[in-house]
């Protein structure tokens, strides 16, 4: 869910300088990036099997070499924090189906919609505290 949260918020905590390009190789399910902490997030871009989110040191990678990306992250706390909280709303409240309403055989239920008329999702719930950290453009 730390991934989503992230692109929803186009804002991935770039540390300065923290864009490091170049071949990689991900071998015996991780990848050796001295550049990082033990602990500390990064993202993979273009990469075939292993692009988006990980924590180091990752062992669950595929093994490949790509040239691509690694973007070295400092996400903060609060955010890891908001993005469970989200992970377990979302667990709750399921994903918004196609319908908004549905009636049958004397049972009916509404689901709340967004001004867009589409099923409540944890966009909408979590939005006030989201747009802290919302970035309008840019990477970073």
């Amino acid at each position: 869910m730390l991934e989503q949260v992230l692109q929803h918020l186009n804002n991935w905590f770039l540390v300065p300088d923290g864009i490091h390009s170049g071949e990689f190789t991900v071998q015996d399910g991780g990848i050796t990036l001295p550049f990082l902490q033990t602990g500390q997030y990064f993202r993979v871009v273009g990469s075939v099997f292993n692009d988006g989110l990980h924590q180091y040191p990752a062992k669950d990678m595929t093994e490949e070499t790509f040239d691509g990306a690694v973007w070295a992250l400092a996400v903060p706390k609060s955010v890891i924090s908001l993005a469970d909280e989200i992970a377990a709303w979302d667990e709750k409240n399921g994903v918004p189906g196609p319908y908004t309403s549905e009636s049958f055989g004397g049972y009916s239920y509404s689901k709340a919609t967004n001004t867009s008329g589409v099923a409540v999702g944890w966009q909408d719930v979590f939005k006030g505290r989201l747009n802290t950290w919302r970035r309008i453009g840019g990477i970073i």
